[in-house]
C-alpha cells in the first residue's frame, strides 16, 4: 500500500526527559501530514508532556535496558494492534528494539533516526538496523560514524534537525515572568545556557567566565548527569548567587525571552540551541554550530579555539552592547530554510514513501 495523507506513523523514542530530541519529535509529528502516535522507552519528560497536550497519543512501555525482549513483544502488540503503516524510531535504544518489535509486527515500513552515535554495543545494533530500510542521520559526523559502525552509505540520509522560528519570537511579558520566577532584578544582564547538562556541554566553562563579567547572572536551561557538579562548581567559584539551574523545561521560549546574551561553550554539538537563540533576538556566541559554518549571521560569534580568554571576553562586550542598546533586542535572524521545521518534516515524509517502495 502506498504511503499517503492519512497513513498512521508509530514514533518510537528514547530520550531522556529534556533531551532535544523530543522537541525535535514534537516539531515533526505537528508539521506531518501523517496521523502519528508515540511510544516512549524513557519515563516522559515535560516536552513529551505538552505533546500530549497538543492531542498526539502517547504511549509509556518504559525501559532500562537497550536490549530487552519484553519491550519489543509489547511495541510488537500496540504496533500490530493500533494499525500503523510506518515505525519511526528515534536513537538507539528505540532502533534496537522498535525494529525487531515492527518486524514480528509484520510492518516492512521502518525508518530510524540518529541524534548521535555514542561508543556501545555496535553489533546488536548493526542486527537490528538491516530490519528498517533506511536511518536518518542528523548531520554529516553522524552519517560518517554510522557508516564506520558498518551501516551501508545507501541505507543513511542526512536531514538536519528542524527549528521553527515563529516558536521563539520575544514577547515582553514572558521575559518579566520568567526573570521574576527566576528572581532576577530588573536591569541585570542576563547570560544564558541551554541543553542537557552533560560534560560535553562544557558549561563549566560557562561558570568560570560569569564570574569575570561583572554583575551579571548565568540561566542553565536543561539537567543532566553534570547538574550537581555544576552547582558544587559555581560555589567553588563564588558565583552561586548568580547562577540559576531551571531544569528541564516544556519549550525554550520564555527562557530565551529572559536572556540578554546567549553563549554555547560545546564543541560536539549540532548548534540547535544557537538556531532558536537567535531567532530569539539574542547575540550568540559560539564554539561550534555548523549550520553557521560559511554562513554570516549578524550578532553571533565563534569562540576562538585554544584561548581561554575568548568567552569572557565576548560576554563582556556583549553585555556592554546590551547596555548601549539600552536592553533591546536584535532582530531575529535564521540560518537559512535548510533547517525550516516545515521541510525537515517535508523530506521526513518523502522517506516513507520511499521506504514503501523498497519494503
Amino acid at each position: 500500500m502506498k504511503v499517503g495523507r492519512m497513513a498512521r506513523v508509530l514514533h518510537v523514542i528514547s530520550a531522556r526527559a529534556g533531551d532535544g530530541a523530543e522537541h525535535q519529535l514534537r516539531l515533526l509529528i505537528r508539521h506531518l501530514p501523517q496521523q502519528s502516535e508515540v511510544v516512549t522507552l524513557s519515563p516522559p519528560g515535560p516536552v513529551l508532556d505538552a505533546l500530549r497536550a497538543d492531542g498526539t497519543a502517547v504511549h509509556e512501555l518504559v525501559s532500562s535496558r537497550d536490549l530487552d525482549l519484553g519491550t519489543i513483544l509489547g511495541l510488537r502488540r500496540l504496533a500490530r494492534r493500533g494499525g500503523f503503516d510506518v515505525v519511526h524510531c528515534h536513537l538507539f535504544r528505540a532502533g534496537v528494539q522498535g525494529r525487531p518489535a515492527a518486524w514480528l509486527a509484520g510492518i516492512a515500513r521502518v525508518v530510524a533516526t540518529e541524534y548521535h552515535v555514542e561508543a556501545g554495543a555496535r553489533a546488536i545494533y548493526r542486527a537490528a538496523e538491516r530490519l528498517g530500510q533506511v536511518t536518518v542521520a542528523v548531520s554529516p559526523a553522524v552519517a560518517e560514524r554510522l557508516r564506520r559502525w558498518g551501516v551501508p552509505p545507501e541505507r543513511v540520509v542526512v536531514i538536519p534537525k528542524g527549528i521553527d522560528p515563529q516558536e521563539f519570537r520575544f514577547d515582553a511579558g514572558l521575559r518579566a515572568a520568567a526573570r521574576a520566577r527566576l528572581r532576577i532584578p530588573p536591569g541585570t544582564p542576563v547570560i544564558g545556557g541551554l541543553g542537557r547538562l552533560e560534560p560535553r556541554q562544557r558549561f563549566d566553562v560557562l561558570i568560570r567566565a560569569v564570574g569575570e563579567v561583572p554583575g551579571a547572572v548565568l540561566v542553565l536551561v536543561g539537567d543532566g548527569s553534570s547538574r550537581h557538579a555544576l552547582e558544587r562548581l559555581a560555589a567553588i567559584e563564588g558565583v552561586a548567587d548568580r547562577v540559576r539551574f531551571t531544569g528541564p523545561v516544556r519549550h525554550a521560549r520564555e527562557m530565551l525571552c529572559a536572556m540578554d546574551v546567549f553563549a554555547s561553550p560545546g564543541r560536539e554539538t549540532f548548534g540547535l540551541a544557537v538556531l532558536e537563540a537567535i531567532a530569539a533576538g539574542l547575540p550568540a556566541l559560539y564554539a561550534a554550530c555548523p549550520p553557521l559554518d560559511g554562513t554570516r549571521v549578524d550578532g553571533t560569534r565563534r569562540l576562538t579555539a585554544h584561548d581561554p580568554e575568548s568567552l569572557p571576553r565576548g560576554l563582556r562586550a556583549e553585555v556592554l552592547c546590551v547596555a548601549e542598546r539600552s536592553g533591546g533586542r536584535l532582530a531575529a535572524r535564521s540560518a537559512g530554510d535548510r533547517y525550516d521545521a516545515e521541510r525537515v518534516a517535508a523530506e521526513v515524509g518523502e522517506l516513507y514513501e520511499r521506504a514503501a517502495g523498497s519494503a
